[in-house]
């Protein structure tokens, strides 16, 4: 077995088992074959449909603190709390000195983002009044004295339910200095109530029957058990750096990232029938092994998204689309070289190796300067952008093997056989 049949056999192994990654569900159809299983491709705001929220971050009182450090750490915490809705790739991004941009694809619940991403719950145990205290207008929960017990020396909160009454509960561990303080406050209040404050209203009021010296503790409020995880959630995401305020808000519906989806596909399609249309027609069978390469630079390409993943926007198909006529225009300096060759009396296989080899230099200078276009756009520039830029990178390196080893193989089988003989199909 020739070299070139090696890497043709290969070429169509490889595809194969692309095709089964990348589209599982078409394999899932057929009748009498084992399920698969599927993984959809990521897809980003503008085309899920979910929450776009901007937020304006004050640094008025950083004192001493780097605003870009001060920045970071909200940018952070905000990660940590997003993490909350189980979205596969949110995005949390710095946007100049003082903005925050965050989008949540596939949440159409814009409130509860905004509540758990700009509100810090402020935990606090106080002592020192009675459950009969009578309220006045300036106290007007009775008397109750902070004891220095905060959410700032918690550890842990999780979610657990009560064995009897089966009411979602917070359950709370301290680090070492709030399990020393806790004990101390039991101590001194064995038959008394301790009251838990939260955003300073009380929401559990307990009599301490026994000093607890673990550092655990127990928030048993009229929870149901979504209001105790977004609460634990909170807690555990710890408190924001500095305030935020959120100055702009825009919810993507789900049927419009539908349609926008199914408008890009329809338009990628008709540009591929185009484009195969005039490969045929201005290159004859050399055009049938660009649209060939083709193919196997869609399953590659759409394997590494699915792989990474990569989130899918309208920017990011837009780069993927550019990368396609990147992979194409590559094809046609070589076959161009190749007709050169062909017209000058040289013999198909030389005319072949001439073609790649004259056409090597155009082609690697062209793809190079666009992936470092790409590079600076991704690296430099927001979130719709990079999408683009991302996609056109992969797509650039991706295009570049595609064209000099797939089309070349390709063509090199075609002219080993009886294809070869007929000169005309190749000028």
């Amino acid at each position: 077995m020739t070299r070139n049949a090696k890497i043709l056999i290969s070429i169509a192994v490889g595809s194969l088992l692309l095709f089964i990654y990348v589209a599982p569900n078409l394999i899932n159809r057929i009748p009498g074959l084992p399920k698969l299983p599927e993984r959809p491709f990521t897809l980003g705001l503008d085309l899920l449909g979910g929450v776009h929220l901007q937020y304006k971050a004050d640094l008025s009182n950083i004192g001493t603190s780097s605003p870009g450090d001060a920045l970071a750490g909200v940018r952070d915490v905000v990660e940590r709390r997003v993490n909350y809705f189980g979205v596969s790739e949110p995005l949390v991004q710095i946007s100049g000195t003082d903005r925050l941009i965050v989008e949540l694809a596939g949440i159409d619940d814009a409130d509860t983002a905004i509540k758990l991403i700009g509100e810090t719950p402020f935990l606090e145990f106080r002592d020192g009044s009675t459950l009969d205290a009578v309220p006045t207008e300036k106290d007007p929960y009775g008397g109750w004295k902070s004891t220095g017990l905060t959410g700032s020396q918690l550890k842990r909160a999780q979610v657990v339910f009560d064995s009897q009454t089966s009411r979602a509960q917070v359950d709370l561990t301290f680090n070492d200095e709030g399990t020393k303080l806790f004990g101390e406050i039991t101590k001194r209040n064995l038959g008394k109530p301790v009251a838990v404050f939260l955003d300073g209203v009380p929401i559990s009021i307990p009599t301490v029957q026994t000093a607890i010296t673990d550092g655990r503790a127990v928030i048993s409020g009229s929870f149901t058990p979504s209001e105790a995880k977004l609460l634990a959630t909170r807690l555990n995401s710890g408190a924001l750096p500095v305030p935020i305020k959120l100055i702009s808000q825009q919810t993507v519906g789900a049927s419009l990232g539908k349609q926008s989806l199914s408008d890009s596909m329809r338009a990628g399609i008709w540009g591929l029938i185009l484009v195969a249309l005039f490969m045929l027609i201005f290159y004859r069978l050399p055009g049938i092994t660009a649209m060939m390469a083709l193919l196997v630079y869609l399953l590659i390409t759409l394997a590494v998204y699915k792989l990474l993943p990569v989130t899918l926007t309208l920017a990011g198909i837009a780069g993927f689309i550019l990368s396609l006529g990147m992979a194409l225009d590559a094809n046609v300096l070589i076959f161009a070289r190749m007709k050169e060759e062909l017209a000058s009396g040289k013999p198909l296989s030389i005319s072949l190796a001439e073609g790649f080899h004259r056409s090597w230099p155009s082609i690697r200078d062209s793809h190079v300067t666009t992936f470092i276009s790409a590079f600076v756009l991704y690296a430099f520039t927001t979130s719709i952008v990079r999408g683009f830029a991302l996609t056109l990178g992969i797509g650039v390196v991706i295009s570049l093997f595609t064209s000099i080893i797939v089309t070349r193989t390709f063509l090199r089988a075609m002219i080993a056989g009886r294809l070869g003989r007929y000169t005309w199909l190749f000028s």
